[in-house]
């Protein structure tokens, strides 16, 4: 099946189409940009150089793929966007290429990027990802798998958001949200208990559910400061996946960032 491109479309013959790609009208596809089998490009969609897309996407009306990064120090370098397979990207998302720092910003596969979303350089969203409207994301943000972002919330940059989280909306994310867990708050971003219907939904069982219900009790409730809580986890729990998931995630802290903590802490 060959591409179907609008005759007001622009497309450099740079760019490679696989088969079964659409351009709607008056979009621009510049120079090093691929897009993989039976993706959709909406209209008045600008895709700049250093974009790959996967197979199946559909990027909706107004969207801006790997433009230049709003970072001081870019200065031109030659980087990268890559977009997974089966994402769907609504309308004036804007997604910024890579700086010199990582090369590339990343968006997996499966995921639904919603309206008026932005996310900064550097950036790495994992898959089945669901970010609600206008969700803004500073630089070099984190955001594990089955993650979910209420609209409207701020991420400033750098913060990571584990696996299979529920971050309310209006929120002022300025701390890193461990996994299975739900945060939100604008005043105060805090810790708001177990992600345990997300979790359910996912196929967790609820031996495991309980696990790590338990584990954050003794992180968030039992009064330890953060690494002897750790310790004490370590010392009481079978080494389980989603147990070392959630000390690995402590333990790998950058950039002197904290984490989220319960509202009366």
């Amino acid at each position: 099946m060959s591409s179907s491109i609008h005759a007001t479309a622009i497309v450099s013959p740079e760019a490679f189409l696989s088969a079964g790609v659409s351009v709607g009208p008056y979009s621009v596809i510049e120079e090093d940009v691929t897009i993989g089998e039976g993706t959709v490009i909406g209209p008045q969609v600008h895709i700049a150089s250093g974009t790959r897309i996967g197979n199946n996407c559909r990027i909706h009306t107004g969207a801006v793929l790997a433009g230049e990064p709003q970072d001081l120090k870019f200065a031109g370098e030659k980087t990268c966007l890559y977009i997974g397979d089966r994402t769907v990207i609504r309308e004036c998302v804007t997604l910024n290429r890579g700086t010199k720092a990582s090369g590339k910003t990343v968006v997996g596969s499966d995921n639904l990027i919603m309206a008026y979303v932005h996310a900064g350089h550097d950036c790495v969203i994992g898959n089945h990802v669901v970010i609600a409207n206008s969700v803004q994301f500073g630089g070099h943000c984190e955001v594990g798998d089955y993650a979910v972002i209420g609209g409207l919330t701020g991420v400033h940059q750098f913060v990571r958001i584990g696996r299979y989280t529920m971050v309310g909306g209006i929120a002022r994310a300025s701390l890193d949200v461990p996994p299975f867990v739900m945060a939100g708050g604008h005043s105060t971003f805090r810790y708001e208990g177990l992600n345990a219907i997300g979790l359910k939904r996912r196929g967790f069982s609820s031996e495991s559910i309980s696990r790590i219900r338990d584990v954050y009790r003794i992180v968030f409730q039992s009064g330890l400061l953060l690494t002897n809580a750790l310790e004490k986890v370590e010392a009481e729990f079978a080494p389980e996946p989603e147990i070392l998931e959630i000390l690995g995630f402590f333990k790998s802290g950058t950039h002197g960032r904290k984490f989220i903590r319960p509202f009366n802490s």
